[in-house]
């Protein structure tokens, strides 16, 4: 899974897609990311075949939507 973030404290003003690896008993990001000035461009980064989810009311505030 990959997490779309904008304007995280590490990368500020900057979109960012972090790789997650989920599973039974296992949520862990990787250290496999992208980083892009637009969302459009981050976007293009992600593997191809991924299928967008919007953002959960729940989430932090920096998740702009995740890749599956």
């Amino acid at each position: 899974m990959w997490v779309v973030t904008q304007n995280p404290s590490d990368f500020p003003g900057k979109f960012v897609a972090r790789e997650w690896l989920i599973g039974a008993g296992c949520q862990a990001v990787t250290l496999n990311h992208h980083v892009a000035d637009t969302l459009e461009a981050v976007r293009a980064m992600l593997p191809a075949g991924l299928v967008v989810l919007p953002r959960d009311p729940s989430d932090d505030a920096v998740i702009v939507e995740s890749w599956i």
